[in-house]
């Protein structure tokens, strides 16, 4: 590429919330860094209080790239980390990426391309999920299968096509401005959200399986199951702030738990029948669990059915058990916080 193409690409902001990810920072920024992308870029981390190395992670990487910058996040909660980071930074097109995410090669050049060529508002691809053990690859396996996700296309992959929601995302900047940017009372769904007012507002949001993102699963079985119960109890809130936004697959999880639980009840105390329905589905995960975990360590394979079990019940408990105090709550924000006006 020339100088003169390269002064016709818009800048970008990469924006990276950040709590406890010592383990992942130094290679996720450093991605960014080495995008091959013409045009400039700077890369803004939100820094929550974490407990661990990462604020000196974090002060290595400024001192060693310039494009480097850090904002507190004293709340730690990721929509105020994202509205810091945005406030903070500079440029029309901006880039979200979690500090736990690859970001492929050439992912913000060919999000850059899309943008211009759809119109979108915002543009995003595949969450890729990859482990590093055999655990994270059963998760990996169960995050990228139709059995544990459904249809969703950020997860399984499918054609370019208009999207309600997308993994992360690649925004123009005066979407985000127009909408306040993320509603900080959302503490997890706060894509989706901000997605849905985005469309609400006429914008388009577009999927393309050319843009991938690596991301790291959780590493164990209680983590997996709060992830996916915060994401459970956070969807519920944003069926009830925005009505007319659920729809089947996301009721999949929760009346699979109410089935379980009714089969578990029958059969202890009316009849063995009543066991059919919980042993269907552990029979269905096992049978699920063989597709996806195709070309795996045999223990890989084994944990995939743990691996689903737990990401269903969890956002299904998730689901059922979120209270209406955190709908309120956001329903009392409306405005979403808080981009200045400047």
């Amino acid at each position: 590429m020339n100088a003169n193409s390269d002064k016709q690409l818009p800048p970008v902001s990469v924006i990276m919330p950040v709590l406890n990810e010592e383990r992942h920072l130094r290679g996720a920024v450093e991605a960014i860094l080495a995008q091959e992308y013409g045009g400039e870029m700077e890369v803004v981390v939100a820094l929550g209080p974490s407990s661990d190395r990462t604020d000196e992670i974090a002060a290595e990487l400024v001192r060693e790239d310039p494009r480097v910058h850090t904002v507190p996040n004293p709340t730690g909660r990721t929509p105020a980390a994202l509205n810091a980071a945005i406030e903070a930074s500079r440029h029309p097109i901006v880039v979200r990426v979690d500090g736990h995410g690859m970001l492929s090669p050439n992912y913000i050049a060919t999000a850059v391309r899309l943008l211009e060529e759809t119109g979108a508002q915002n543009v995003g691809g595949i969450m890729h999920a990859e482990g590093e053990n055999d655990w994270e690859d059963a998760v990996a396996a169960a995050m990228t299968s139709k059995i544990g996700v459904g249809n969703a296309a950020f997860h399984t992959g499918g054609e370019a096509q208009q999207a309600e929601t997308v993994f992360l995302g690649v925004f123009r900047r005066e979407a985000l401005e127009q909408q306040g940017g993320y509603n900080v009372e959302f503490i997890r769904a706060q894509d989706w959200e901000l997605n849905f007012r985005i469309r609400e507002a006429g914008g388009l949001i577009w999927f393309s399986p050319e843009l991938k993102v690596s991301y790291r699963p959780r590493p164990s079985v209680k983590a997996l199951a709060k992830q996916y119960k915060d994401y459970g109890r956070w969807r519920h809130v944003v069926a009830r702030y925005h009505s007319g936004s659920i729809n089947l697959r996301y009721l999949a999880p929760p009346v699979a738990v109410c089935a379980i639980a009714a089969g578990v009840v029958v059969g202890a105390l009316v009849t063995p029948w009543g066991f059919v329905i919980p042993g269907g589905y552990l029979a269905a995960i096992a049978a699920g669990s063989v597709p996806a975990g195709k070309g795996l360590p045999l223990k890989a394979r084994l944990q995939i059915p743990v691996a689903l079990a737990t990401m269903h019940m969890s956002w299904g408990w998730g689901f059922l058990t979120s209270p209406r105090s955190l709908a309120k709550r956001v329903i009392a924000s409306r405005r979403p916080a808080v981009l200045s006006e400047a």
